[in-house]
């Protein structure tokens, strides 16, 4: 026989076998027989395993505070604020045209209401009084603002934090 033919049927036969090892492996044994119930009888279920908990409300970012300012991911602060309640305007300065960023978070009942002037930017956060509801929104401006305002409305009910900046 040639090494060619012998390689030829070398491969062959480890094709076949792999095949039957699989099927092997997957097949049904006569202890799988013998310890399913009759037919027709109700079966019983595995507990299911639940997955890991995550927070129901996408606004909860464990680690996160109304005690303190929120940090900015890059850039530098153009007005910061911890722990305040109730209404406040605040003024930012000239606003470059690059991006700029909000963070907030809030705690207690109610819904805080961020508007950001010039620039139009104006977002609703809702508040739960267990836990620290937080966002992050950024716009990257094309043109520079001479002045801005950030305003913050929320109930007596709701401590809030909040950061802007570029």
């Amino acid at each position: 026989m040639s090494p060619l033919a012998r390689l030829a049927g070398l491969r062959s036969a480890f094709a076949i076998g792999t095949v039957l090892g699989c099927l092997a492996l997957s097949g049904c044994s006569e202890s799988d027989h013998a310890n399913s119930p009759p037919a027709g009888a109700g079966t019983a279920t595995a507990p299911s395993v639940s997955p890991a908990k995550t927070p129901e409300r996408p606004e909860h970012i464990p680690g996160e505070s109304v005690t303190q300012a929120p940090k900015l991911i890059s850039g530098k602060p153009l007005t910061e604020v911890a722990s305040a309640k109730g209404n406040r305007v605040m003024e930012i300065g000239e606003i470059q045209a690059q991006p700029l960023s909000v963070l907030v978070n809030c705690q207690g009942e109610g819904t805080l209401t961020v508007e950001l002037e010039p620039v139009g930017l104006s977002f609703p956060l809702e508040c739960v009084a267990e836990e620290v509801s937080s966002t992050y929104n950024e716009m990257r401006l094309k043109q520079p603002r001479k002045k801005g305002t950030v305003s913050v409305t929320a109930p007596s009910t709701v401590r809030w934090s909040l950061t802007v900046g570029q």
